[in-house]
């Protein structure tokens, strides 16, 4: 007797989602931004819509007391969906990045060898809270000829809902199969997106760190993230202060609870009374608590007391921790040991600290004189992002479309085989590159 296995429904999902991608890989750069257009015009006809579904979301969120960074994060007003939007049009203009020719080399006469980059082929990226990162993940993966399963908190459930539908919406008017881009809501399906290794070709899972490692430790699929965003900015002696105050705030208030804000400021000894009181009062003006090591209440005695755990914690919150240090060596020291590689800045008019702290600090973004909110791939010129890496391995920082693409070799000849070049009168290669 034969026994048919049923497939789960998240297998028959999956299995859709790599046949879409297939013809996906191989679509024009024209129709592939045809489609970003119409996915563009779909999100503004449905704008209301959209807003309406995270008014929802927040307002569950509110019932149940959900942490108010993340609440931050979830709350999606006209601004947020229009620069969303915006994005999308913005992948829409970036050249392609499949397709690319990067080896064209002779082997010997007639034997041609190309290396071409080429999709991923099906992306899953789990997300906390923040829905507009759906809207970017997609247009970075149609543009890369990718598939996409996405998966958002369920704080944000409705929010992604609304979003997901409308982009399908949107795609079915166009060449690419809105099978391509599909949408988990529920954490069962998440454990088992998991274990597909066969359909999935790499998980970026963007949230807590416990989250990101549990991800990293449950599944044989690659994995592509950062954990935390322990965030540095270093006022160096040869500060210019005025400077220092306006990055210091912008760097940790601007918006606080994102990855890319400080939660460390290390000051240079040398210049920790001038500035920290100016910049105590900036910060304490947009309600941020401050909390020091000894020597910083020295200077500032009303602050909290910062203890071990403040080093090594990500408040994504309006919390920033000071530590007074007696060097840029000192500076480097600290970032290393409790920094996440994530960002880290120096303000400074000395060239040759800021280049010794380019050289010696080990983050993904290294910044002079500029607040760390900038490390964003929008902000780079990306589009968007579909996260950032703060691995040794590329691609690292704000992932963009180069994050999504991969290489494959081809090789064209006339009958060529190995044995011609091998034994007593072996042929030599030419090896010589084509222009």
């Amino acid at each position: 007797m034969t026994i048919f296995q049923v497939a789960s429904p998240l297998i028959t999902i999956a299995a859709q989602t790599r046949q879409a991608a297939s013809k996906l890989a191989i679509l024009s750069t024209e129709a592939k931004n045809q489609a970003l257009v119409a996915i563009a015009q779909a999100l503004e006809s449905a704008k209301d819509e959209i807003l309406q579904a995270n008014v929802a979301d927040c307002e569950a969120a509110t019932a149940v007391g959900i942490p108010k960074p993340l609440y931050k994060r979830l709350q999606l007003d006209e601004h947020k969906l229009r620069d969303a939007i915006a994005g999308v049009r913005d992948v829409g203009k970036l050249d392609d990045p499949v397709g690319k020719v990067q080896i064209h080399r002779e082997l010997d006469t007639g034997l041609i060898l190309k290396r071409i980059t080429c999709p991923l082929g099906v992306v899953g990226i789990i997300f906390e809270a923040r829905p507009e990162a759906a809207i970017q993940i997609v247009s970075l993966a149609i543009k890369s000829g990718n598939g996409v399963i996405l998966k958002g908190g369920k704080e944000a459930v409705r929010s992604c809902e609304a979003i997901i539908k409308v982009i399908k919406q949107g795609l079915s008017h166009t060449a690419v199969n809105p099978d391509a881009v599909q949408l988990l809501t529920t954490r069962e399906e998440t454990l088992e997106l998991l274990k597909l290794d066969k359909y999935v070709d790499l998980i970026i899972p963007r949230g807590s760190n416990s989250f990101v490692r549990f991800v990293q430790e449950n599944t044989r699929i690659p994995v592509l993230g950062h954990a935390e965003g322990i965030c540095h900015l270093y006022i160096d002696q040869a500060a210019d202060i005025s400077k220092a105050v306006s990055v210091t705030v912008d760097a940790k208030a601007q918006y606080a609870a994102v990855c890319n804000a400080i939660e460390t400021l290390l000051v240079h000894s040398s210049i920790a009374t001038e500035f920290l009181p100016k910049v105590a009062d900036a910060l304490q003006e947009c309600h941020v608590e401050l909390r020091g090591d000894k020597s910083t209440l020295e200077i500032l005695p009303d602050i909290v007391t910062a203890t071990e755990t403040d080093w090594e914690t990500e408040y994504s919150d309006f919390i920033l921790s000071i530590k007074i240090v007696n060097s840029l060596e000192d500076a480097i020291a600290h970032i290393n040991e409790y920094g996440s590689r994530h960002t880290d800045a120096i303000i400074s008019e000395d060239l040759t600290a800021v280049e010794t702290f380019f050289g010696l600090v080990n983050s993904a973004n290294i910044f002079h004189n500029c607040s760390t909110r900038f490390a964003d791939g929008f902000r780079y010129g990306f589009g968007a992002e579909v996260g950032i890496s703060t691995q040794q391995m590329p691609p690292r920082g704000p992932v963009g479309l180069e994050g999504l693409v991969t290489y494959k070799y081809q090789m064209t000849g006339d009958g060529h085989i190995v044995a011609t070049y091998t034994g007593a009168n072996a042929k030599a290669f030419t090896h010589q590159d084509l222009g």
